[in-house]
């Protein structure tokens, strides 16, 4: 399948690239990126086509994966939809809730397939950990954590829609995603704290249990992210903190090849966005 990226930035470098690049199921077709000497330097390192013209990189493409602020995103990928492409999104989908809805409604009346990099998703430690947590008998509740240093100077990630954020929908949609799928759908969130450092989520489960969610990317001494989970016939627990590794993140690209296949897969889509989204947007409001 051929793909087109757009994007071509520290995490493009790192992730979407490579993966793109040397999956079996993938062909790296063209970069696009807003910096157009940024697309030819990364389409060089991977025998790509740099682009200077998106409707270009379309044309050349079956499906393009996003690796740019979630603002651009939501706009961009509009676009891709339109033009009949499978689409692989970084999270969060979009910068705020409304720009998430046009997504999903060009998503759903193009009829094409999405797969949301949520990377934590596509590791083997979590699918064991998910299937665990559905073995431990009636939900009680739960806890994550997910502390960084990402957006401390002369972190690449550092990046100036995070710094202007912070980090709820920078590491909120991982921690979000995993006590949802582990304890069942989020229905309402409190939030308190300070969202350019430490925010705390309490949130209501449809089955009636709660989870707490801690955030921090400023965090100097290094990283953790932990969650543990509580049913009534036992505990599951995970040190996520190194479970996506290059083995799983090749996995983004089967996953994108099936969805574009129409197989169904067992990966997030722009709807699972859509529904972090919504808590996210919560969570932003009570914060102020």
């Amino acid at each position: 399948m051929k793909v087109g990226l757009v994007g071509a930035g520290p995490w493009a470098h790192m992730v979407h690239a490579p993966v793109l690049a040397n999956s079996p199921d993938t062909e790296l077709v063209g970069i696009w990126a807003r910096r157009p000497e940024a697309a030819e330097k990364l389409a060089g390192k991977h025998g790509a086509v740099a682009y200077t013209d998106y409707g270009a990189l379309l044309d050349a493409c079956d499906a393009v994966a996003f690796c740019v602020p979630p603002d651009v995103q939501a706009d961009m990928a509009v676009a891709a939809a339109k033009a009949g492409k499978t689409l692989l999104l970084e999270k969060p989908i979009a910068l705020d809730l409304a720009a998430a809805e046009r997504l999903v409604a060009a998503v759903d009346a193009a009829g094409v397939s999405t797969v949301v990099l949520l990377s934590l998703r596509y590791a083997d430690s979590v699918q064991a950990f998910l299937e665990e947590a559905r073995a431990i008998g009636r939900p009680l509740g739960g806890r994550m954590a997910f502390v960084s240093g990402a957006l401390l100077d002369g972190s690449p990630f550092a990046t100036p829609w995070r710094l202007e954020r912070g980090p709820l929908p920078d590491l909120g949609p991982h921690a979000i995603d995993l006590v949802d799928a582990a304890l069942g759908a989020i229905v309402n969130v409190t939030a308190a704290g300070d969202p350019l450092g430490w925010v705390s989520l309490l949130c209501e489960h449809d089955n009636g249990s709660t989870s707490t969610v801690n955030l921090c990317a400023t965090a100097p001494q290094g990283g953790m992210s932990r969650i543990e989970v509580f049913g009534d016939a036992g505990v599951a627990m995970l040190d996520a903190s190194s479970a996506a590794d290059a083995t799983s993140m090749m996995r983004v690209a089967t996953a994108l090849a099936a969805a574009a296949r129409g197989e169904a897969a067992d990966a997030p889509d722009v709807h699972r966005g859509l529904h972090i989204q919504r808590i996210i947007e919560s969570a932003v409001s009570q914060l102020g």
